[in-house]
């Protein structure tokens, strides 16, 4: 790749980050899974060094088309509210398994072993505030259909739908957290995404539902994980993983402050959990060992016990 083509993308990300309050720390050379140039940029907030993130895209990619460069905007902008998080790379899921995200190496890659499916590879963890070494590591496919559907096969604008998919996933209980083990496969295909109303769908809510997912993520990643510094609630990949709205969400962050569960910072769209909510431990504890038996496959406790056919 020539030297021309990555101060090309490098400008590229250095501009759109600034805008959008953000700024390069680092950037270092990399290769996907192909063994193809990739450069990744270790991400900065302008107000805050310390909080970074890592965006990995290949050398060759050119987001200067505006559809392109819009949705980058968008990402940006999105992960400058994420960053402020006291753990950014952590979500909760509906059944109440706090989450951490990493090591996912973009951009995706095509199947080698002759499946028509592009390939994004990841690991979850299991993140309670105690020394834990339950994870699962992704392999998340994305079928030829689903690709026409991504501007772009790079992370951008692709994480928000896999982080979500591999959270779908995990409450489908087709996903298993181990001490060890093999790459756990999660389909994205287009049951994902509504053709007609052009986005995507991921689990159908009620209010009730958002209430009590909203309080969990403040207990989880804010009251256990970040020592109550303020969790941002209204992040729209919550918000397309719960299949609501924005204005929905602000509804259910109002209603939980109005029945003294939350705190809400200076800024409403962040809040910590009240002394009410951080009370209900118990619960939580109670919920977390019953979403963790859930995924927990039956036969291998048959086979344990000695009870198989084979």
């Amino acid at each position: 790749m020539s030297i021309e083509t990555q101060t090309i993308l490098a400008d590229q990300v250095a501009t759109a980050a600034k805008a959008a309050g953000l700024e390069i720390a680092a950037t270092a050379a990399g290769t996907d899974f192909s063994g193809n140039p990739t450069t990744r940029f270790t991400l900065a907030l302008a107000s805050d060094q310390r909080k970074t993130q890592l965006l990995e895209l290949s050398d060759s990619f050119d987001f200067s088309r505006s559809d392109l460069l819009a949705e980058v905007r968008v990402y940006f902008t999105e992960a400058v509210m994420r960053l402020r998080n006291p753990r950014p790379d952590c979500y909760l899921t509906v059944h109440g398994l706090p989450l951490s995200f990493g090591k996912f190496a973009w951009p995706f890659h095509q199947s080698t072993s002759g499946a028509d499916t592009s390939l994004v590879h990841g690991e979850i963890r299991l993140e309670t505030g105690e020394p834990s070494v339950l994870h699962a590591k992704i392999s998340a496919s994305m079928t030829i259909t689903f690709r026409e559907i991504v501007a772009a096969p790079e992370q951008p604008f692709a994480e928000s739908f896999i982080y979500n998919a591999v959270r779908k996933t995990m409450d489908q209980g087709q996903l298993e957290l181990v001490k060890s083990g093999n790459r756990q496969p999660v389909p994205v295909t287009t049951r994902y995404y509504s053709a007609k109303q052009k986005k995507f769908s991921f689990n159908d809510t009620t209010e009730a539902q958002r209430r009590a997912f909203l309080a969990a993520k403040a207990y989880w990643l804010s009251g256990v994980l970040g020592a109550s510094a303020p969790v941002w609630l209204l992040d729209p990949r919550d918000a397309q993983y719960l299949n609501t709205t924005l204005a929905e969400l602000n509804q259910s962050v109002q209603a939980l402050a109005g029945n003294g569960n939350l705190n809400l910072s200076a800024n409403p769209e962040y809040a910590s959990p009240a002394e009410a909510l951080m009370s209900r431990k118990a619960h939580y504890d109670a919920e977390l060992a019953q979403a963790l038996a859930s995924i927990r496959p039956a036969f291998n406790e048959d086979m344990r016990g000695g009870h198989t056919n084979m």
